[in-house]
């Protein structure tokens, strides 16, 4: 999502205008001529430049660079063959995230983040979706896209328009005071170009039902969808924080929002982490999660039993009691009734036949690699994922005897079903126990030859 992002202006050669914004003269920027002459400008030229090109999965290239002139600027261009190109001006430090932004499917964005693909409108995105890995694409609804066109009436003075030069150039002071005055000089310059896209081509703006001003809501609406006061969402957005999307107007200087986009501005924070963590823990005295609640609870209750109902412990809340020793000797005891407890806390019966699964898994999966190789399993070819070597050498740590049984299984299965024999798959196992599990030397070879059985006497 375009969190933050404020184009300054617009580059005089761009085909599709940000309404609002003033025209900066392009003219020492090699537009034409491709993504990396684009890039060349500001790569590498001096410190504090930068330039990058890249092609887009949508089509056509995208590209940005440090203003050579005024390094504290910087410039982004998307093009595409059917559509034309976007070029804005911004804050050096904003282009590469606009360029991160621009490298999927969105061509411009309008209204706060409305993006178009060159087909439809979308609302900014804000719920990401973990199977797509992207935020859910919603549709605007009843959409129209206003182009050049349709807003050049032929009553402006383009004389009074002001083409800013970018040496000078200073975002405080260069709005505009009658944006047609200035689209329509950009129009006549546009129409100067060789072969230029059609000013009914060049999109503007969008007009949508949702965004009619007297729909629009303010601070104290959007914070009542969020369930959070006015105060606290004017702190965030003060901050910076919380992810809160660009508002779609500016009103008297008080920032308006779309419903729909307040509403999944609301739906992205009840299934943020933040959100999650807020609904797990209601009503909790410490806000822990329930199974965390319980740990603590049951501990609670085994401390208080040790510490206060045993006569002999009691006692030593006398003053006389109160050393060094005592109060080691009680924070050992209390230590290990928690390490003693481990079991009720991770559940091993699950916790093994989830890394037998897992270990299979990668073994099936080291021999399809073999086998597209055209040569045999070798043994060490038998790969663990990171992940999952960590978690068999903490399993093996904290509960050798369960590991002992599950390991045990894990070599049976592979041995009947992938044909790989046990002594093979235990090396495996404990290459990765040592090499990414944290599992030492001594601890892997006192465990692993009590588990893996001994090769066949010829």
């Amino acid at each position: 999502m375009v969190y933050d992002i404020r184009p300054l202006a617009n580059g005089l050669r761009t085909d599709h205008p940000v309404p609002g914004l003033p025209f900066v003269d392009d003219s020492h920027l090699p537009l034409d001529d491709g993504p990396d002459a684009i890039e060349a400008v500001g790569r590498n030229k001096s410190e504090g430049m930068w330039g990058r090109c890249d092609t887009s999965h949508a089509g056509g290239w995208l590209a940005f660079t440090t203003d050579p002139i005024a390094h504290h600027l910087g410039w982004a261009i998307r093009h595409h063959p059917e559509h034309g190109r976007t070029v804005l001006l911004l804050r050096d430090e904003d282009t590469a995230s606009l360029h991160t932004y621009w490298s999927g499917a969105p061509l411009l964005f309008r209204a706060g983040g409305y993006w178009w693909d060159g087909h439809t409108w979308y609302r900014p995105g804000q719920i990401w979706d973990p199977v797509t890995e992207d935020y859910a694409r919603h549709k605007a609804r009843a959409t129209a896209t206003v182009h050049a066109a349709d807003m050049l009436d032929g009553h402006a003075h383009p004389d009074r328009a002001h083409l800013q030069k970018v040496a000078t150039f200073d975002p405080a002071t260069a709005k505009p005071e009658n944006w047609i005055d200035d689209l329509t000089r950009w129009a006549q310059h546009h129409q100067r170009q060789v072969d230029p896209l059609p000013l009914d081509r060049c999109v503007v703006d969008l007009a949508s039902p949702e965004l009619a001003g007297d729909r629009l809501l303010g601070v104290p609406e959007m914070a009542a969808l969020g369930g959070i006061t006015a105060s606290t969402l004017r702190g965030y957005i003060s901050r910076g924080e919380n992810d809160i999307p660009l508002p779609q107007a500016t009103v008297g200087g008080r920032a308006q929002w779309s419903r729909p986009v307040a509403e999944d501005w609301a739906e992205a924070r009840r299934r943020s982490a933040e959100g999650l963590k807020e609904a797990m823990t209601a009503g909790d005295r410490h806000h822990l999660a329930p199974g965390a609640a319980q740990i603590r609870d049951r501990l609670s209750e085994t401390f208080f039993r040790y510490l206060w109902k045993r006569p002999d412990i009691r006692k030593r809340w006398a003053l006389r009691h109160r050393n060094e020793p005592s109060v080691r000797e009680v924070a050992d005891q209390l230590a290990f009734d928690v390490a003693d407890s481990l079991r009720q806390i991770i559940p091993t019966d699950a916790l093994g036949p989830t890394i037998r699964h897992a270990v299979l898994e990668d073994f099936t999966t080291s021999l399809r690699t073999a086998e597209r190789r055209g040569g045999e399993l070798k043994g060490f070819d038998l790969i663990l994922s990171l992940p999952l070597a960590k978690m068999l050498g903490w399993f093996i740590q904290h509960f050798p005897t369960s590991a002992q049984w599950y390991l045990g299984e894990i070599m049976s299965e592979a041995d009947r079903q992938l044909g790989i024999p046990a002594q093979v798959s235990g090396e495996a196992l404990r290459r990765s126990a040592i090499t990414d599990g944290e599992l030492d030397a001594q601890t892997s070879k006192e465990f692993f030859s009590r588990l893996v059985p001994r090769e066949p006497e010829s």
